[in-house]
């Protein structure tokens, strides 16, 4: 089944359009591999260094197409109880205090299996966000960073995203009426299985190109000058060409744009740039590298 709701644009040019109403500003390739992933019912997986828009894209999306928003953020050690569903233990154990104490008042026995019984009802239930999503309809469920997350969890997710259901033992089978459309990230930190790439449609976010980094900065900052837009595009584009540890992104571009805002500055000069250079270099070796350069010759690059 597809993702296809009723807010969904019928061509990548209109998705983009849509996108842009949110503040998103997509190329055409990243427009078409999410209209496609929409038509499909395919989960999209995009790759691309930190900072380049991929999370972005699947909370704009979620706006686009008029869907609820849940996002998993991977990390090390993740696992499915904290991806999937908990049980409340302390609600539970209230609950069976209540039972207990309720029979002694009443000079009633505990019937045992009852009691097992009423702990797991679905009041008791925690949905994290695997869980939710599936409950959910429609929903655009983000996976973050799933390069973060051991081999393991990567298995357990194929196996979610392929049937669109879960069976939890006490409670039975619960399975989404209509899928979620699903958007997976990653920062390339490793490489994630063939097996899930598989089963996703592929796109590799690049950097913005220049125009179109100084149109999300006056998108995303309407009070920003046209002339201080361009020299943070242009500036923050030249540190993309250096060797640094942590090329700056379109998030940084932005911190650097609203710092700079934030002083009432109109333009940008050589000690403007070198005391605010913590905006969107976040390495002290990145921020010497950039002013042994020299920053008028970031500004004029």
């Amino acid at each position: 089944m597809s993702g296809v709701t009723a807010r969904t644009p019928p061509s990548p040019a209109e998705l983009a359009t849509a996108l842009g109403r949110t503040g998103y500003l997509a190329d055409d390739g990243l427009a078409t591999a999410g209209y496609l992933a929409l038509r499909l019912g395919r989960p999209l997986f995009l790759e691309g260094d930190a900072g380049v828009g991929k999370t972005a894209f699947a909370q704009a999306l979620a706006t686009a197409i008029d869907a609820t928003f849940v996002r998993l953020q991977c990390y090390e050690g993740l696992d499915a109880s904290q991806a999937l569903y908990d049980w409340d233990f302390p609600r539970q154990i209230l609950h069976l205090r209540t039972i207990e104490a309720t029979a002694v008042a009443a000079g009633e026995r505990v019937d045992a299996d009852q009691v097992e019984a009423s702990l797991y009802d679905r009041r008791f239930l925690v949905a994290r966000p695997l869980l939710q999503a599936l409950e959910i309809s429609p929903c655009v469920l983000l996976v973050d960073e799933i390069d973060r997350a051991d081999d393991e969890f990567e298995a357990f997710l194929l196996e979610i995203l392929s049937e669109s259901a879960i069976t939890i033992p006490e409670l039975g089978r619960i399975a989404a009426a209509r899928p979620p459309v699903v958007v997976l990230t990653s920062n390339r930190t490793r490489e994630v299985h063939d097996a899930l790439k598989r089963r996703c449609l592929y796109h590799w976010v690049e950097h913005p190109d220049f125009e179109r980094e100084v149109a999300i900065l006056r998108t995303r900052l309407p009070d920003i000058s046209d002339r201080l837009a361009a020299e943070v595009a242009r500036a923050t584009r030249r540190m993309r060409q250096l060797d640094l540890l942590k090329p700056p992104g379109v998030a940084e571009a932005l911190d650097w744009a609203s710092a700079l805002t934030a002083l009432g500055a109109e333009s940008m000069d050589p000690d403007l740039a070198a005391v605010t250079l913590g905006a969107v270099l976040k390495y002290r070796e990145d921020a010497d590298r950039v002013r042994g350069l020299g920053m008028a010759e970031l500004l004029e690059a």
